[in-house]
């Protein structure tokens, strides 16, 4: 396979690998210890996540292609910052269906890691380095893959000015006449999040979808290369035109609006919380930065004090979420901060419950009945992280929050 850059073509086995020393506080033996016996662990993952016992069957609702052809494992290279092009070599076997141009984000997750001698898995994998292992997947002559870095990050480490620069670079891609559609590599920590941020500024017609990996680039097996072709084949299915942004991971093709991740070791590490129904999207809004906008999220259990909702007040938030329990309610005490808050700035009440709609059903000082009637706003079937940052954008574009959520009913 060869690499495209300014300068003409270089053999892909030119470039060099590296890796970084991560940070960690556990003992280093520990740590290689760990990884080695998930090395050997990841064949028996691997079995168990191919029929996941904890989703439900009506959890997709995007056209979901059929699977990619199994890979094998392939090493790292180092980081670079330059956008590069890759297309499908020859090989035997039949081709997958997807056509037109697409553009691959690379910004990190651990589809982009491997382990360092310590055992710690770090991102340090290129994008195009992520794309070799679909060679023989593509038919070359139908399918161009562009790729490009434009960040190497832990999604838990990022930040709303990292999720505003992969908004402008989705949207940069976006407007090009020759593109059909953006894949971003990403994450799994926070890939929700950036999936209903990008889906709620895009506006355009051109399918985006999000996907990563379980399990690291240089795991025996790793998921990602199917992961990544999922998602090749979602923004150029004709079918998703129109759709918005979407999840591709483990054969599953899900809406960004309402999904979460489900699982934390599992390869089937997302679901949907709208059913086989495909979710309602508001009109785009025009793109602001969110970086300076802050809205905390705080989590109501039995006894919650008030000064939770005082505190973050005061601390300069411009909006709440409160992740509440049930269909939507909160204790007695956090329910008058919250009502009092909700005079000041946008309040919303979603739920720590995976599955259902948040619904005012209750009465009582905390039930969600109450708290709608005193203007704290339901998040319908967005949990707390895509919550927030829905009502980050509604704060930023200066647009009316309820107009927002009211699509997620």
């Amino acid at each position: 396979m060869y690499l495209y850059a300014d300068d003409g073509f270089l053999p892909s086995a030119f470039v060099s690998h590296t890796q970084k020393r991560g940070n960690m506080h556990t003992p280093t033996l520990r740590r290689s210890a760990r990884a080695s016996l998930a090395l050997i662990a990841s064949a028996c993952l691997l079995a168990s996540c191919q029929n996941p016992d904890n989703r439900p069957a009506d959890e997709t609702s995007a056209a979901t292609p059929e699977s990619s052809a199994s890979h094998s494992p392939t090493s790292s290279g180092p980081a670079t910052t330059e956008a590069t092009k890759t297309s499908a070599t020859e090989s035997e076997g039949p081709r997958a269906t997807a056509e037109g141009h697409v553009v691959v984000l690379s910004t990190g997750g651990t589809i982009a890691s491997t382990h360092d001698k310590t055992g710690a898995v770090v991102p340090t994998v290129t994008g195009s380095k992520l794309v070799e292992p679909l060679s023989g997947t593509f038919d070359s002559d139908k399918l161009t893959l562009e790729v490009k870095d434009i960040a190497k990050l832990d999604s838990s480490a990022m930040t709303l000015d990292d999720t505003d620069s992969i908004i402008t670079a989705v949207h940069k891609e976006l407007q090009r006449k020759d593109v059909d559609g953006v894949v971003v590599t990403h994450g799994t920590d926070s890939m929700e999040e950036t999936a209903i941020a990008v889906d709620t500024f895009q506006d355009s017609e051109k399918p985006v979808a999000l996907t990563g990996a379980m399990r690291p680039f240089d795991d025996p097996n790793p998921d990602g290369p199917d992961n990544l072709a999922l998602a090749v084949k979602t923004v150029t299915d004709p079918a998703n035109r129109g759709r918005g942004t979407f999840i591709a991971f483990a054969d599953h093709v899900i809406p960004a609006r309402g999904a979460f991740k489900s699982d934390t070791s599992k390869a089937d590490g997302f679901a949907n919380n709208n059913g086989e129904k495909q979710p309602q999207r508001p009109k785009a809004l025009k793109f602001k930065p969110l970086g300076n906008t802050r809205v905390d999220i705080i989590a109501a259990y039995p006894g919650a004090p008030a000064d939770l909702i005082q505190r973050s007040l005061d601390s300069g938030a411009e909006g709440i979420v409160i992740e509440g329990m049930g269909a939507g309610n909160i204790g007695d005490e956090l329910a008058q901060a919250a009502q009092a808050a909700a005079k000041k700035v946008p309040v919303v009440l979603t739920t720590r419950v995976d599955h259902g709609p948040v619904e005012g059903i209750y009465g009582g000082a905390g039930g969600g009945a109450t708290l709608a009637d005193a203007g704290v706003i339901s998040s319908g079937t967005l949990r707390a992280p895509q919550a927030r940052m829905l009502l980050a954008a509604a704060i930023t574009t200066g647009t009316d929050a309820e107009d927002l959520f009211a699509h997620a009913e």
